[in-house]
This record gives structure tokens, C-alpha cells and sequence, in this order.
């Protein structure tokens, strides 16, 4: 009888020892794949909001830096569409070249791979499907970067569209920017459960940081050489 009592009240301790210990592991496995979940978005979200934030600034330092020296409304909206058209062909370029290139390497890692398989006699069918699945596809990289930029550029261009006021217009992109600016810090931060403050912060002193460059060396220039 001592003994079934003694065993029985092992079997009470044992038993939710074990079910805690199992529980912790089921926590640990969720909690990995919640960190690779982040770990993969993190690779669209780059390109995504780094596109946006670059064809809103540049596009919007165009517009910044004409309006310095021309006031004329038709001026600065041709140079921020010439920008928008610019500026999303070079991403376009740029990010299809260079994942063609990352592809170019990844396929010829696959073709060392499979010689080696095959020389030592492994099957790897569904390994080499899977990996092809995943290669980078350079077109959607390219479009994805064109598409993103030019989101980013057509703020500033709606900003100023139909404001015929020269200091009233300047005022419009400005704000129109600093919204956006801060939206995007706070839309990258927020996706990639990063500080959302200190995000929205650096982006946003980095548009303005590049607005004012690109307005006070415009001026300079422009007043300095009357040729012009």
C-alpha cells in the first residue's frame, strides 16, 4: 500500500513536469518561427519602404530645388514628373541588375550542388524544386522597385499640383513630406517591430536634411550666376 501511495504521488508530479516542459517547448518553437516570420519580411519590407522614401525625397528636393530659382507652378511639376519617370527607371534597372546577378550566383550554386549529388549518388528531386521556387525573380524585383519609388514621388506632385501661390505651394510640399516622411518611418518601424520614435525620427530628418541641401545650393547657384 506504501508503495502504490509513493507512486502514485510521483505520477502527480511527474506528470505536469512533463506537460510544463512540453508547453515551454511548444512556446520556444512559436516564438522561433514568429522571429523568422519578421527575418523574412524584413527582405520585402526594405526594398518596399527604402523605395517609397527615396522617389518622396529626391522627387520632392527636385521640385524644392527648381522652386529656389523658378516660381513658375509649370516648372516645378514637370521636374518632379521628369524626376518620378527618372527615378523609377533607375531603381528599376538598378534592382534588376542586381538581383540578376544574386541570381546568377545562386543558379550556379545549385549546378555545383546537383554535380556533386550526383557524383556521390544523392537524390535531391524535391530539394532542387524547392530551391528553384525560391530563387530571385529579377522582373518582380524591378517592377516591386519602380512601382514603390513612384508612390513615394507622386505626393510631392499632388502637393503642388493645383496651388498657384508660390510661397503657399512651397509650404504644401514641405508638409505634404514631412507627412509622408513620417508615415513611412512609422509603417517600416511598425512592420519590422522596430522603435517606431526613433524610425520615424531618422526618416524624417533625413528628407528634410535633403530638401534643404538641395534648396540652399540650388539658390546659391541660381543668384550667383545671372548668366543662367
Amino acid at each position: 500500500m506504501a508503495s502504490n501511495q509513493t507512486s502514485t504521488q510521483e505520477s502527480k508530479f511527474t506528470l505536469p513536469m512533463n506537460h510544463d516542459l512540453e508547453q515551454q517547448q511548444v512556446n520556444l518553437d512559436e516564438q522561433e518561427e514568429t522571429e523568422f516570420d519578421y527575418s523574412k519580411r524584413s527582405q520585402w519590407l526594405r526594398a518596399a519602404v527604402l523605395g517609397a522614401n527615396d522617389g518622396l525625397v529626391s522627387t520632392a528636393s527636385l521640385m524644392m530645388g527648381i522652386g529656389a530659382v523658378k516660381k513658375d507652378i509649370k516648372v516645378m511639376i514637370l521636374t518632379g514628373f521628369a524626376g518620378l519617370v527618372a527615378g523609377a527607371c533607375s531603381m528599376a534597372i538598378g534592382e534588376f541588375v542586381s538581383v540578376y546577378s544574386q541570381l546568377d550566383i545562386e543558379v550556379a550554386q545549385m549546378k555545383r550542388v546537383k554535380r556533386r549529388n550526383n557524383a556521390n549518388k544523392v537524390q535531391g528531386g524535391k530539394e532542387d524544386e524547392d530551391e528553384k521556387e525560391s530563387l530571385p525573380k529579377p522582373t518582380h524585383a524591378a517592377a516591386a522597385s519602380a512601382l514603390a519609388f513612384s508612390v513615394g514621388a507622386i505626393v510631392p506632385l499632388l502637393a503642388a499640383s493645383f496651388i498657384r501661390d508660390y510661397q503657399v505651394r512651397i509650404g504644401a510640399v514641405v508638409a505634404a513630406v514631412t507627412l509622408a516622411l513620417m508615415v513611412f518611418g512609422w509603417l517600416g518601424a511598425v512592420l519590422g517591430k522596430a522603435p517606431a520614435l526613433k524610425s520615424s525620427a531618422r526618416v524624417l530628418f533625413g528628407g528634410w536634411l535633403a530638401m534643404a541641401i538641395t534648396y540652399g545650393l540650388t539658390k546659391l547657384i541660381g543668384s550667383s550666376g545671372h548668366g543662367l
